[in-house]
């Protein structure tokens, strides 16, 4: 049984060019393509017809070979090793099938056909709050430097009204092949660099990179909770993507700045609070300072020690986009008087000569000094 002609299944005439011949390839493998039609028996026979016609006319010696010879360029006498290139056997199915893996999906691979117009960059922006803002949240408005598409093209780079053009070289494949001894290199085309077209008439204003550098002022809404290292992301705020592609995007990391009365740690915060000795000593009520700039009034109980610590429940963080809040941890710091007069400094004496159980503490850790002084005596 005689072969069908190669250019008849691919429904193409003699003279198509390398574009043509694979976007012919291309509309027959989709169309036969075994997975699409189950339960055709005839199916695969088909698909494989149409790749062994597409892997010889694709290839410029196989199909001058063929268009000169017909198929019996490939049936042996025709070359060293009993067939066409010294492969017998026919054309190379792998590479055929290859083909099909590229051009069905190579949009999902990021192998076949020309490359996509690159994604722009994303973009960095650090942004610093105060504690205050961190807890209530705030509405800010930034500034970026970055590459917008350009007005005069929309982005494509060419002129207004014109478009681009087939690249000459690759024939808008976007990739060229060199044949190395034994083996085929496949490159990106040097003329487009992979796109497949080239900008013949570049637009004026951006000179065909279809982008131009612009500030731009930028609504942020900062949740309250944030804390240093949280990161917003701005969809499609980012760098514009060459002659098209599609837009970056913008991520706003957060630092918390220092305060100067409070400590964050995760959702609690914690004050350190001066006493005089006397009210740690005697007890009293402060007033004490909340991260919301409101007042809270706490009791200092009698013989309060330096490092006591006191909550109050729920004056803390809010959780970052949760209704859930932290605490406020007060620490006491018992503050030692400083210059004295004659009278007080008299008082004093008079205080530390009256009471000798005062200081338990005190007492309890010296006895522990006296008993390891005399135990090294021993």
């Amino acid at each position: 049984m005689s072969k069908r002609d190669y250019y008849d299944q691919l429904g193409i005439t003699k003279g198509a060019s390398a574009a043509e011949i694979k976007k012919a390839f291309r509309k027959k493998a989709m169309e036969l393509h075994p997975d699409r039609n189950k339960g055709d028996d005839t199916a695969e026979t088909k698909f494989k017809e149409v790749n062994e016609a597409y892997d010889c006319l694709k290839d410029p010696d196989k199909k001058a070979a063929y268009d000169r010879y017909g198929h019996a360029a490939f049936e042996g006498g025709m070359g060293a090793g009993g067939g066409f290139g010294g492969r017998g056997g026919g054309p190379d199915f792998g590479s055929a099938f290859s083909d099909v893996f590229d051009d069905l999906f190579g949009d999902f691979t990021g192998r076949g056909g020309s490359q996509r117009p690159a994604r722009g960059s994303d973009l960095r922006y650090n942004l610093s709050v105060s504690l205050e803002e961190a807890f209530s949240g705030k509405h800010e408005t930034i500034k970026v430097n970055a590459s917008v598409n350009c007005e005069g093209c929309s982005g494509t780079g060419a002129e207004n009204g014109s478009e681009p053009s087939t690249c000459p070289t690759c024939s808008g494949m976007g990739k060229v092949r060199a044949q190395q001894g034994f083996f085929t290199v496949e490159r990106a085309c040097p003329t487009c660099n992979g796109r497949g077209n080239i900008i013949t008439n570049p637009c004026n204003t951006c000179s065909g990179s279809g982008r131009q550098q612009r500030e731009r002022s930028l609504s942020v809404n900062i949740p309250a909770g944030v804390e240093t290292g949280t990161r917003i992301r701005l969809a499609g705020e980012g760098e514009a993507g060459s002659r098209g592609g599609p837009t970056g995007d913008l991520y706003i990391f957060i630092e918390v700045n220092d305060h100067d009365i409070f400590e964050r740690e995760g959702p609690n915060i914690y004050c350190r609070i001066p006493v005089t000795m006397t009210t740690a000593a005697l007890g009293g009520e402060i007033e004490v300072p909340t991260i919301d700039g409101g007042k809270s009034r706490v009791k200092i109980p009698s013989g309060s020690q330096s490092g006591t610590q006191m909550r109050l429940k729920g004056k803390g963080m809010p959780g970052l986009r949760s209704s859930a809040k932290g605490d406020l941890f007060l620490e006491i710091s018992v503050e030692t008087p400083v210059n004295l007069s004659p009278k007080q400094k008299e008082l004093l004496k008079e205080f530390a000569s009256m009471g000798k159980n005062n200081s338990p503490e005190s007492q309890n850790f010296f006895g522990k000094v006296k008993g390891f002084w005399e135990g090294m005596k021993g």
